[in-house]
């Protein structure tokens, strides 16, 4: 696989993150605009979603990893695979790419580029689905790496489909894109006041996923060497 150079990386980063953003907050209005029924209003904001991020991961995964998510980035810092510099600068990326998919989206429609949200997401509840939202995504990432590289790119899209469903928070599950959806008053949008629970709950739940996998996910021989190191 060829080694892309930074600033290629970074574009890549924030590239799809803008698609990403703009399909949820996108898909959102259309979505409320077609039907007054929430169920099915939701249903019209999860598929596209799940369909967007196979797309996204599928194509720019071979030039940036295509992570499109601080928590994602922050975790393979931790883990050592991803050097700081780089990972700064694909938050900042992943953060202004975001915003820019929200204002694309709003132009589509016609509508304000910038609103801000009165759609309150708040509580122990709301916060609590996202920190497990957010576990969840990077378990699937650090497994499909470990055993399917491959099927990444469905795994996290289905993953991101059905959580949209099992979580109360509708699974953000990425910093960047709650940033971004702060600034839309539309069905997908998130109060700003609410966006610090949400920062916290995920990048937590991430973190704690990161120390989980990286146990669970060591291979056996390491374990047996342990096991007989120990007095």
């Amino acid at each position: 696989m060829p080694e892309y150079s930074v600033p290629r990386r970074v574009a890549a980063e924030a590239l799809g993150t803008a698609f990403l953003v703009a399909t949820v907050v996108g898909s959102g209005i259309m979505a409320e605009t077609l039907t007054p029924d929430k169920a099915v209003a939701l249903l019209g904001n999860t598929l596209p979603t799940g369909a967007i991020l196979v797309v996204l991961i599928t194509i720019l995964a071979p030039i940036c990893r295509a992570h499109f998510n601080p928590a994602v980035t922050l975790v393979f810092t931790v883990l050592r695979q991803l050097p700081m510099r780089l990972a700064g600068l694909y938050i900042v990326a992943q953060t202004l790419g975001g915003i820019a998919g929200t204002v694309t989206a709003h132009a589509m429609f016609g509508q304000p580029f910038v609103q801000a949200s009165t759609h309150i997401r708040t509580g122990g509840a709301q916060w609590l689905s996202e920190g497990v939202a957010t576990f969840g995504l990077v378990a699937v990432i650090l497994a499909g790496v470990r055993f399917e590289r491959k099927a990444v790119p469905w795994l996290v899209g289905l993953y991101i489909t059905a959580a949209y469903w099992f979580t109360a928070s509708t699974s953000f599950a990425n910093p960047a894109v709650a940033v971004a959806r702060s600034l839309s008053n539309s069905f997908s949008g998130i109060r700003p006041a609410d966006l610090p629970g949400f920062i916290v709950a995920e990048l937590a739940g991430a973190l704690i996923a990161a120390g989980t996998m990286s146990w669970l996910l060591s291979p056996a021989s390491t374990v047996a060497h342990t096991e007989r190191a120990a007095p």
